[in-house]
């Protein structure tokens, strides 16, 4: 900015310094800012003018400071927890070393965040193992010898992680290929200590120790050498009679392999989620669960507000098709059990969770609310789709909020039977005070659900009463929150399990993003 007066030449201003500047008979001050980025999360890049912030309450860590830019590039890096099922807020703070002060309401710059899946959490490593010359333990045959693996603790000390089986009366056992995360081997740490204990079995679990080595998973990686081959020794402070041969009892890595398992974030890029109302009861008595209050939401609107506030995030568009089911439509009065709630045939679709509310909140004066309870035309529509669609690019998720007992059990058995064969997850949010023994039935997490003497070929449903999330101290903020979490949370494992029952691989990643003006882009 210009002044007319301008102070002296590397005068302090507020703790910023200042050039002062001869240009063309004008004098200009160029503030130099020392950024440094106060945030619960990662950050990489910004664009900013001055100083000034986004923000947050309990800071999670802070970046580096950097001098003397009005674009700085952080380089720190911080680690945070992900879970698809729970809405997690961020804020960011901008302050300077030796802040100028901000302009209330100005917009101050541009944020540019990334972030990435840690690899080696998600790193199996499958390997095995054979012996040779083992110690005799057994009076009347020769040993029964397995392995313990223990990973090195920070504080000197280990905890187990792995132990093969027993392999029966040999001294030279060849044991079975087995395979272990890495993040349980070594926690990503690659060069950390990874003890490994041989034991003889003994029926009455009193184990006779053999011997042990240590290694760790950087010389394991290096697969069947040289550099794999381990001297089984006896602890030192411990006195054994034993046979000469017994330092020559080795150990010896066969094989070694690393996979990346493929998680939900590698998948996820095409997500379709329906959501479908039951309609019945009066809407204009206060007892119905459909009541219109205008002062708070009824519980049928609770539940789609909090699991759509969710799941909206993994949609780029934010448009949704909304049904309803079990009213009578106008003109002619007919029963329908899949009417697009926004009454749109040719496009269900509303925007977002706001335009999904509108239009429920609509319908409830436009169709005679009259049931029965028929799912399976909802399951069976959404089915259709994505019986379209199996190559992976797509996976739908059908939101059912219920307040009866099911009228079509049997059909809409069938129907979900026949789902579990597709890219599809249902979730059933049930209000009201109703018995929903059916619903558990439904749900299959202790018995798999069958129609036609046919098993489903996956658990693809999720039920919960609503009533067992309503807040008694009338916080519906977080009682909501909680209901959210439970109703998603199986969504991940459904998603992935239909993807590796298909051998369907994960797209390549995009090239990150590359803000205009940038030559580089720093990924945490």
């Amino acid at each position: 900015p210009q002044q007319t007066n301008p102070p002296a030449l590397d005068e302090s201003l507020e703790g910023s310094r200042i050039v002062r500047k001869k240009c063309k008979g004008k004098i200009s001050v160029l503030y130099q800012t020392f950024p440094i980025l106060v945030f619960l999360s990662s950050i990489t890049h910004c664009h900013l003018s001055f100083s000034h912030l986004f923000s947050f309450s309990d800071p999670f860590g802070r970046t580096e400071v950097i001098d003397n830019t009005l674009n700085p590039d952080f380089v720190r890096k911080y680690i945070l927890d992900y879970f698809f099922e729970e809405k997690q807020n961020l804020r960011f703070d901008f302050r300077l070393e030796k802040p100028l002060g901000g302009i209330p309401g100005k917009n101050c710059g541009t944020i540019i965040l990334s972030a990435e899946e840690l690899g080696n959490c998600r790193d199996s490593a499958t390997m095995q193992f054979c012996a040779n010359k083992l110690d005799k333990k057994d009076f009347f045959g020769k040993s029964d010898p397995f392995m313990v693996f223990y990973r090195s603790n920070e504080d000197g000390t280990f905890t187990i992680c792995h132990k093969t089986e027993v392999v029966k009366n040999t001294l030279n056992p060849v044991w079975q290929p087995f395979t272990i995360p890495v993040r349980a081997l070594c926690n990503g740490d690659y060069d950390r200590t990874i003890k490994v204990e041989v034991y003889d079995w003994d029926r009455d679990g009193s184990h006779d120790f053999i011997g042990e080595f240590t290694t760790s998973y950087r010389e394991l990686a290096r697969g069947q050498s040289q550099f794999n081959v381990y001297e089984v020794r006896c602890r030192p402070h411990r006195i054994y009679i034993v046979s000469f041969d017994l330092f020559l009892m080795q150990v010896t890595l066969l094989s070694f392999s690393v996979e990346s398992e493929s998680t939900f974030l590698d998948y996820i890029k095409g997500g379709n989620f329906w959501f479908a109302v039951q309609f019945s009861g009066n809407p204009s008595q206060s007892t119905s669960l459909h009541y219109m209050n205008p002062y708070q939401m009824n519980a049928y609107a609770l539940a789609l507000k909090a699991v759509g506030e969710i799941i909206q995030d993994y949609d780029s568009d934010k448009m949704f098709p909304a049904l309803g089911f079990g009213a009578k439509l106008p003109p002619d009065g007919r029963v329908s059990h899949e009417f697009p709630l926004n009454g749109n045939i040719e496009n269900p679709y509303c925007n977002g969770i706001e335009g999904i509310l509108e239009a429920y909140h609509q319908s409830l004066k436009t169709v005679q609310l009259y049931g029965p309870t028929n799912f399976a035309p909802v399951v069976n529509h959404v089915a259709r789709y994505a019986a379209a669609v199996q190559d992976g690019s797509q996976y739908f998720v059908l939101l059912i909020i219920t307040d009866g007992v099911i009228s079509d059990m049997s059909q809409t058995k069938e129907a979900i039977v026949n789902a579990a064969k597709l890219p599809m997850s249902i979730i059933i949010v049930g209000v009201g005070q109703a018995e929903f023994d059916a619903m558990v039935e439904l749900d299959g997490d202790d018995i798999r659900i069958s129609s036609r003497g046919k098993l489903a070929e996956r658990d693809i449903v999720q039920f919960v009463p609503f009533r067992d999330y309503m807040d008694r101290t009338g916080n519906h903020v977080l009682s909501m929150a909680r209901l959210a979490k439970d109703v998603l949370a199986e969504i991940p494992d459904q998603f992935i399990s239909y993807m590796k029952s298909r051998g369907i691989k994960p797209n390549p990643a995009p090239p990150p993003y590359t803000p205009p003006g940038h030559t580089h882009h720093t990924q945490i």
